[in-house]
């Protein structure tokens, strides 16, 4: 039985317990609720006494606990306030330049603000975006009155993260002539009037003007107090009692929904991780990053536009009765605004641990006249049922136990010439669960490194080892497969013991501890801080923080390393090293690697399934580095007519190499009937594996039939 060790307890438990003595101090110093300081108008939010009092203890859970022991002074000040600006309007398309200036006398002030608990200048900062937004919105809903001038040629720069700040009223005015053009426009597209997107449009943006009437002071201290939170790292948040609820409920993995965790991001609500035995993993069509603009109830229910809506607003759409549909329209990551959005229908579920498990499935394929079995075990996620196992179960579900059982099953129905263990999108999950799945295909030796706030360094392995699999081994990891994934991923190679396949991985190599605040206030929720107090390292001493682990033999992947993994976050810790630790590992075989990374690639040359993949990431890569659209509606018209003639030509190019019936238009196309490419080059590469093995060994095994396997790949 995998289990967490007992020095990992003790290593968690007295960082959770400083923690809870260092807030008793703070607090037990505290004379009350510091006093507003006069700076806020009439009518404005404003801190309420539980927020002034919560800051500065949330300031220490920061500063006292955090890896990277960094005090929050006069130096990390203006990080937090450009993070804050960031928050508050990271397109650059509603406060003016005059704004920010006037913003600058409290660019230092930001340590003191949060250790007195005076918060005002921030919640000052978000009225005047506050007014901004309401004077932009109704200045876009009275542009609706007429319409545009859709043979001009001119176009729109979406993606202003990096423009400046509108200098006067005039070039506001234009950005958002230009931006409300393009709204209708992509409404057009999809087969409206002007007069239907005037509408719809029109009630978009009356619905965010509700929206902003609905904020209130805790979305204001949630959004100010992450803006503290991120400068330490991408992984440390803050969450309100509203959001600690919905963080609990997603972790129950017991809710009814479609099994998707979700962020407000520009406008629209993004998907930011996929939970494993939901719905929408079950599935497959719904990505990291992809934008949902509209939710529709049952089969044929009308759509609603969801674009400026609050997140939980949209969250209560999306959730609903077992065994109910519920569609979602949505716009693919890296998609510029107008592109074609996808209706995806998905069946509600409860997301439970039996739905997430581990599968198998044994493929037999040929070659040279050869029938060869690949296992392949798809590990969704690192998982445990703690209730089970603290209630005397010794056969609870766990991924090592139901790994194993698989590979047991594979083995009763006569082995398997080799396996490949899929981890793509297994974000990670329960650490003694990657150190016991390693030990099923390693037989004994350590398997990762952790060094917490204090520097001190533990090892662990797992200390009942027991190889279930000796046998070639191939891991399949892209750039979603994070944190325990990667642990993973990395012993087996580390000890040389398979290969890696795939994509660079995520590279989160921290590990976070959640502080509750309810430990200093009656109320039963008062918000938590989740913080991140360690550092995950391989055996050979680095770190697979922000770097990841770098595959063996690399495959395309759908999934943009400029746009998703730790790299491309801001203030992600660094990549380090530590000391290695002993291990023994197997021999090293580069010229193998070589030879299998070569002929992988001359066969995907001459395979049609490979080359439709080559040309639809090769258009996916273009479209997301599109930045400016034409506001010339026919331009626009004959732009999407272009793009859907090249991909009903690339799937039917395809469909006749594969001995399948051609489509007559992309609406025909099968969702999600695309083939798994990657899985299918990884089985291949291993049956390279197996054949060249055989070969190089043939010669002794013909002296020496009864030799045993040597464990290697």
């Amino acid at each position: 039985m995998s289990h967490m060790p007992r020095h990992w307890r003790q290593w968690i438990a007295p960082v959770a317990l400083s923690a809870l003595g260092m807030l008793l101090l703070a607090g037990a110093g505290s004379t009350g609720v510091p006093a507003a300081t006069g700076l806020l108008p009439d009518g404005a939010l404003a801190p309420t006494a539980r927020e002034r009092l919560l800051a500065p203890r949330i300031a220490s859970i920061l500063e006292q606990n955090h890896y990277r022991h960094t005090a929050i002074d006069d130096k990390l000040s203006p990080q937090i306030f450009d993070r804050f600006m960031a928050e508050l309007d990271g397109q650059h398309s509603y406060l003016l330049a005059s704004d920010i200036a006037g913003f600058e006398r409290w660019k230092g002030k930001f340590g003191d603000m949060i250790h007195s608990g005076a918060v005002d200048p921030a919640y000052l900062m978000f009225s005047v975006f506050q007014q901004r937004n309401r004077e932009r919105v109704n200045y876009a809903i009275k542009l609706l009155d007429t319409e545009p001038d859709w043979n001009r040629d001119e176009s729109f720069s979406f993606d202003r993260e990096h423009a400046p700040w509108p200098s006067t009223q005039a070039e506001m005015d234009e950005l958002w002539r230009l931006r409300v053009k393009n709204d209708t426009i992509s409404l057009m597209l999809a087969g409206k009037s002007w007069a239907e997107s005037a509408d719809l449009l029109r009630k978009r943006y009356q619905r965010v003007l509700s929206r902003l009437d609905k904020i209130s002071p805790e979305d204001v201290f949630e959004t100010l107090m992450n803006a503290y939170c991120a400068v330490y790292d991408p992984h440390t948040n803050y969450f309100s009692p509203r959001s600690s609820e919905e963080y609990r409920i997603q972790m129950s993995l017991s809710y009814e929904g479609i099994g998707a965790s979700l962020q407000f991001n520009d406008d629209y609500v993004t998907v930011t991780n996929i939970l494993p035995g939901g719905p929408a993993a079950a599935d497959g069509s719904l990505k990291p990053n992809d934008r949902i603009t509209a939710v529709g109830q049952g089969r044929d229910g009308p759509l609603t536009d969801v674009i400026g809506w609050r997140l939980d607003d949209v969250v209560q759409l999306i959730r609903g009765k077992i065994d109910t549909v519920v569609r979602l329209q949505i716009l693919p990551a890296g998609a510029t605004p107008g592109t074609q959005e996808r209706i995806l229908q998905l069946t509600r579920n409860k997301i439970t641990l039996e739905a997430q498990a581990a599968k198998k499935e044994v493929r037999p394929l040929q070659r040279n006249g050869r029938t060869y079995k690949i296992g392949i075990i798809t590990v969704p996620s690192f998982y445990n049922d703690m209730e089970a196992a603290s209630g005397g179960n010794a056969n609870n579900r766990s991924t090592t136990h139901d790994v194993r059982r698989l590979l047991q099953e594979i083995a009763d129905g006569g082995g398997v010439d080799a396996l490949v263990l899929d981890l793509r999108g297994d974000g990670g999950g329960y650490l003694p669960e990657a150190i016991g799945l390693t030990h099923l295909f390693i037989p004994r030796g350590p398997v990762v490194q952790l060094k917490d706030t204090t520097g001190q360094t533990d090892v662990l392995a797992d200390p009942d080892p027991g190889q279930a699999y000796a046998g070639p081994l191939a891991v399949l990891v892209d750039r979603t497969s994070a944190s325990a994934s990667e642990i993973f991923a990395a012993a087996i190679q580390d000890y040389h013991r398979g290969l890696i396949i795939g994509q660079t991985t995520f590279g989160k190599g921290t590990v976070q501890s959640v502080i509750p605040l309810d430990r200093w206030s009656s109320r039963p929720t008062e918000g938590q801080v989740t913080v991140t107090i360690g550092k995950f390292y391989r055996v050979t001493g680095e770190s697979t923080q922000l770097r990841g682990v770098t595959p063996d033999i690399a495959l395309p992947s759908p999934i943009s390393a400029e746009d998703v993994g730790e790299s491309v976050l801001e203030h992600a810790l660094p990549w380090d090293r530590i000391a290695p630790v002993p291990f023994r590992a197997l021999a090293p075989e580069p010229a193998l690697v070589q030879t299998l990374a070569t002929e992988q690639s001359d066969r995907a040359m001459h395979n049609a399934d490979y080359q439709w993949l080559l040309a639809s990431l090769a258009n996916l890569d273009t479209a997301r580095k599109v930045k400016t659209l034409s506001l010339n509606l026919k331009k626009r018209q004959q732009e999407r007519a272009a793009q859907d003639q090249a991909r009903l030509a690339q799937e039917n190019a395809r469909r006749s190499a594969d001995g399948l019936p051609p489509v007559k238009s992309i609406e025909d196309i099968p969702a999600g009937g695309e083939p798994d490419v990657i899985m299918a080059q990884s089985t291949d590469i291993m049956i390279d594996d197996v054949a060249a093995q055989a070969l190089r060994n043939a010669p002794a095994v013909a002296q020496q039939p009864t030799t045993a396997s040597t464990g290697g790949r």
